[in-house]
């Protein structure tokens, strides 16, 4: 009782001068009487949330970027960096920074025959890619000035260490190596959406096109001195060689789009060859052997087996292919 007596006498001898707010509420530092309550939140910090030492550091720190950005050159290139990197937050919604980092690199004087044109051609192969790769990871900026240097590099008389000096100092970590990689990477996909055929009938064509050229390409390359016991003049063996291919031709219209989808081009066009030299066009069947087919092919025997069977059971016995 005496204790409870003394404080209320120390509470009412307190004039409450020394007062804080705490989470609204206004309390007397000394006694910790709670004077006003329900105050509303200041929108800054209390100036006494932070020591002397950190508020001194943030002061300092304004200071210096103050100082640095009043200089021009350093204004410059902070610039520059905002602007990239704005950009390159945006690359895969908006093409509309692309064209101020173009500008940027005008500045270095690169890029200064690029026109409307030429922009626009820009842009529509940076997109062309970007559809085709939105869903892995991609250094979009390296593949952007890989792009910019493939269609200037034809007009002007920049080098390509020239320019990827020029974009270094703009902030960006690129080297002749990634430049390289970045144009293979681009060209490699404009290959790709070419080769991409409308319809399976486009692809039928495109495949049976490539079978027929390796089909060529491979009969030409077994040397005449392989087979010239059985064929005594070089010239009946050019003839035949175009007949064979001929026959070849006739034999693929047979053969389906699913009978040729997911095929090695190359080791049926081994078999077919060996096909083609056990009918009736060839006179002699031991010309044109697993044995020297494989030496031309680097197939083995039993590949190019298995790919004549396969013909055979689409379209029959050899002897009696009658086309």
């Amino acid at each position: 009782m005496k204790k409870n007596k003394k404080k209320n006498v120390e509470m009412k001898e307190c004039l409450h001068k020394n007062l804080k707010q705490d989470s609204g509420f206004l309390v007397c530092r000394d006694c910790g009487m709670i004077l006003e309550e329900n105050i509303p939140f200041e929108e800054t910090s209390s100036p006494d949330h932070y020591s002397d030492s950190q508020l001194e550091y943030e002061r300092r720190i304004r200071v210096n970027d103050s100082k640095a950005i009043q200089d021009p050159v350093i204004k410059q290139k902070y610039d520059k960096i905002k602007t990239l990197d704005k950009w390159f937050k945006d690359y895969q919604s908006s093409f509309s920074e692309q064209k101020k980092t173009i500008e940027l690199l005008k500045g270095y004087g690169i890029g200064l025959n690029i026109d409307t044109v030429k922009y626009q051609t820009i842009k529509d192969r940076y997109l062309k890619y970007n559809k085709y790769h939105r869903h892995t990871y991609q250094n979009m900026v390296i593949i952007f000035l890989a792009i910019v240097w493939m269609e200037i590099r034809d007009t002007t008389n920049i080098r390509i260490d020239e320019f990827i000096k020029k974009s270094s100092e703009l902030g960006h970590k690129v080297n002749k190596k990634m430049l390289n990689n970045a144009m293979l990477k681009v060209k490699k996909t404009e290959n790709m959406i070419k080769k991409q055929p409308g319809n399976p009938e486009e692809l039928e064509k495109q495949i049976k096109n490539k079978i027929k050229i390796l089909f060529q390409k491979d009969l030409n390359s077994i040397p005449y001195e392989y087979i010239k016991v059985y064929i005594p003049k070089k010239s009946e063996y050019d003839k035949l060689k175009i007949n064979m291919q001929l026959l070849a031709a006739k034999a693929l219209d047979k053969i389906s789009y699913d009978q040729l989808q997911n095929l090695n081009y190359k080791a049926f066009t081994a078999g077919l060859i060996y096909y083609i030299g056990q009918t009736k066009l060839v006179e002699n069947r031991k010309i044109f052997t697993q044995s020297l087919i494989e030496n031309m092919s680097k197939f083995s025997s039993t590949t190019i087996r298995k790919k004549y069977h396969m013909l055979k059971a689409i379209l029959g016995d050899p002897q009696k292919l009658n086309l």
